[in-house]
């Protein structure tokens, strides 16, 4: 099947050949890709523009040197968890971080578009988590700057295209990720490793569960899949079970949220103490203030597991929604 190319392709490509830079022969390339059309007499030239274009960034970053890319990478965590979106090209990971946070990464339809990380708040209820959008991984090309990065995140959202083969990219992914020695909680590790493994904590999202009728292939999916990790099924173009999603980032994060009031008033509801599962009175003392750790001498609780204001100990387990109230 002949391309077909439309005049506009051909203007773009001779910018491309007069271009003098590297921003404006990516510009070009990329004008090229959005012209051209869609359809099998076009494939291998796609993936040829593609190519071009992963080349020309890789060279670009290259350039700026190692220790700006250092810094690129290095993202301060915020809010109650840091989650890194990862993933093959196109999968639409800079459409989730922008769906559900206050970032605006570049979004497009041609790969390699996000070549630096990307943070944005997401909120979820009363607390916030920083998702990140990043650039692809492939069994190809990774920037180095990544494995720092993904094994310094408190979770890993690995991000796969319902359309596009699924489970070859789950698996290269986490190939990619065994590689740099990352393997998923609960996930046997070998015991040969030269070094220390990072265990994280890994979930999937499905993206473009658009319709119902992409419901029945979502399910096969899970059918089909060997890995078995905490997976949910997704839209960022209709916003299906986004809330879901948060809401499994938060029981993946095994974080509780804890509020203090004063005696005699009430609590401030709208910003908890973040306290890892299984923290106690004493690790919310030490929260609120270093010294408060030495000084406790018991605590007032009203939640779930005691009768309001019931007086309990420093080794007290806290739960979600505790409210407590320090005596020092």
């Amino acid at each position: 099947m002949p391309a077909n190319l439309p005049p506009h392709y051909y203007e773009a490509e001779k910018r491309f050949r007069e271009a003098k830079t590297s921003e404006g022969k990516i510009e070009a390339l990329e004008e090229m890709l959005t012209i051209m059309p869609k359809h099998k007499g076009t494939d291998k030239l796609r993936a040829d523009l593609r190519r071009r274009i992963g080349k020309l960034k890789d060279q670009a970053q290259q350039k700026k040197g190692g220790a700006r890319r250092a810094a690129t990478f290095s993202i301060e965590r915020e809010g109650a968890a840091q989650v890194l979106v990862v993933g093959a090209p196109n999968v639409g990971k800079s459409s989730l971080v922008a769906c559900l946070s206050n970032a605006c990464p570049e979004v497009a339809e041609f790969p390699h578009t996000t070549w630096k990380p990307t943070p944005g708040m997401a909120p979820f209820e009363n607390i916030q988590f920083q998702l990140v959008d990043t650039p692809a991984i492939t069994l190809e090309r990774i920037d180095p700057g990544m494995t720092d990065l993904m094994r310094r995140a408190d979770i890993l959202v690995i991000l796969v295209d319902l359309h596009a083969d699924p489970l070859q990219q789950l698996e290269d992914t986490l190939k990619i990720l065994e590689g740099l020695r990352i393997y998923p909680l609960g996930r046997p590790v070998p015991g040969d490793l030269p070094k220390m493994p990072f265990v994280k904590k890994i979930l999937v999202a499905v993206n473009k569960v658009d319709e119902e009728g992409d419901e029945e292939d979502y399910r096969a999916f899970l059918e089909l899949s060997e890995w078995k990790l905490p997976c949910v099924g997704i839209s960022t173009r209709t916003s299906r079970n986004l809330g879901a999603f948060l809401r499994m980032v938060f029981d993946q994060a095994q974080i509780i949220r804890v509020y203090t009031k004063p005696g005699g008033k009430d609590p401030d509801m709208t910003a908890p103490f973040i306290l890892a599962k299984g923290a106690t009175i004493e690790d919310l003392a030490e929260k609120i203030h270093k010294d408060f750790r030495n000084k406790l001498k018991f605590a007032k609780v009203w939640g779930k597991g005691v009768f309001d204001g019931q007086m309990v100990q420093r080794d007290y387990v806290l739960q979600d929604g505790d409210i407590a109230e320090i005596h020092l």
